[in-house]
């Protein structure tokens, strides 16, 4: 059963369909990405306990792969102890359903560099995070999806703003924000780490660029020093590993770094397929859905999965609609061979709403970045509406 039916959803069905999977999609809307390929359906919000409580029950599914962070993740606790097997576990979905918990686990409990961060429920609290992190700092709602109500604040005077704006865009049902260090880092990477049956794999390293605090482009592998590399598996390792709980804790997880030259920080973690990750459905044998899907149903991993030079560019709306169309698909995929579109099936549009991805390989990342960023802009939204 999965619990959440976006694009990363679907990629994961049809990972787990490949492999004899039988797979209900749940939503808080019909025909979301996932269900559209999934055997059956369940719509409800994923924050009503009642309701996620009976489809559990009404399936009785062999797992329960949460795909969002917005679950009322005590029902899932409540439900491994009645036998349930939660991916990659229930405290894994407590834990990282809200940036502060997982980061309290990060700093607090295991020691993990960080930057210097405070919590905030109120303009006065951020207004003190503020004075303990000094500027510039990063502003975002402990809960939210995909870097929504994230900013940069570089003045007291924009304090009030980016305090409003992480309020107007979080998830959940608590108004609390993070107020964070801002790191003047070389440049970020997601690792994605794989635990399995047979112990921990690695992906190769994937760069990402962002605006608005949503990925904008991937690439992978990202160069990084072997020192750097080598701290950041040991972190992803350690944190990976605390957050088996009752669970099996089998899975694959997006483990996200700042890396300034050989000093690697952490910065958070996903349970779960990661956007920046949809680079590796051209970058590698397996994406990181097969794995996910390999590492959930208990079959082989064998070993690290490296990549090949490839890049991802996202393909966005700009505007409201419920009827549309796209056009220059055609154009794109003859740019080369080396290129391929995943349109996600999303039944409407909002700005900014990630709408598909441009995938390129090349004989170098710059070379993938620029084909993919170049196939993305052939492709256009036709409004109907």
């Amino acid at each position: 059963m999965l619990l959440g039916s976006g694009e990363l959803g679907r990629e994961f069905t049809i990972s787990a369909k490949r492999l004899g999977a039988r797979v209900i999609a749940c939503d808080a809307y019909a025909g979301a990405p996932a269900m559209q390929v999934a055997d059956g359906a369940e719509v409800f919000s994923m924050l009503d306990g009642d309701a996620l409580r009976a489809a559990v029950l009404k399936h009785r599914p062999d797992h329960i792969v949460p795909e969002i962070e917005a679950i009322r993740t005590e029902v899932l606790a409540q439900l491994e102890q009645d036998g349930f097997n939660v991916i990659p576990s229930a405290r894994a979905a407590q834990l990282t359903m809200n940036r502060d918990a997982i980061r309290d686990l990060a700093a607090g409990e295991l020691g993990l560099v960080t930057s210097p961060y405070r919590y905030a429920e109120s303009f006065d609290e951020v207004r003190a995070g503020a004075d303990h992190t000094g500027f510039p700092c990063v502003i975002k709602p402990v809960m939210s999806s995909s870097g929504k109500g994230q900013s940069k604040v570089d003045s007291e005077a924009e304090l009030e703003a980016a305090w409003e704006y992480a309020c107007a865009n979080m998830r959940g049902d608590r108004a609390r924000v993070i107020v964070e260090g801002f790191i003047a880092f070389d440049y970020e990477i997601t690792l994605l780490t794989v635990r399995h049956k047979s112990g921990i794999s690695f992906c190769d390293p994937i760069g990402h660029r962002q605006e608005r605090g949503d990925y904008q482009e991937s690439w992978q592998p990202a160069a990084m020093s072997p020192g750097a590399l080598k701290k950041a598996k040991a972190m992803a390792t350690k944190v990976v590993e605390a957050l088996e709980g009752e669970g099996r804790g089998w899975g694959l997880f997006g483990v996200e770094f700042f890396v300034k030259g050989d000093e690697v920080i952490f910065s958070e973690l996903s349970p779960r397929p990661h956007d920046t990750g949809m680079v590796t459905m051209i970058s590698q044998d397996l994406s990181e859905f097969d794995l996910h899907a390999r590492a959930v149903m208990g079959l082989p991993i064998l070993g690290d999965e490296p990549a090949f030079p490839s890049a991802s560019a996202v393909i966005l709306a700009d505007r409201d609609s419920s009827d549309f169309t796209f056009d220059g698909v055609g154009d794109a995929l003859g740019l080369s061979p080396n290129i391929d579109i995943r349109l996600f099936g999303k039944p409407s549009t909002r700005p900014y709403r990630r709408m598909g991805v441009a995938l390129a390989a090349g004989e170098s990342t710059d070379d993938a970045r620029s084909l993919a960023a170049e196939a993305a802009g052939k492709i256009a939204l036709i409004y109907r509406d």
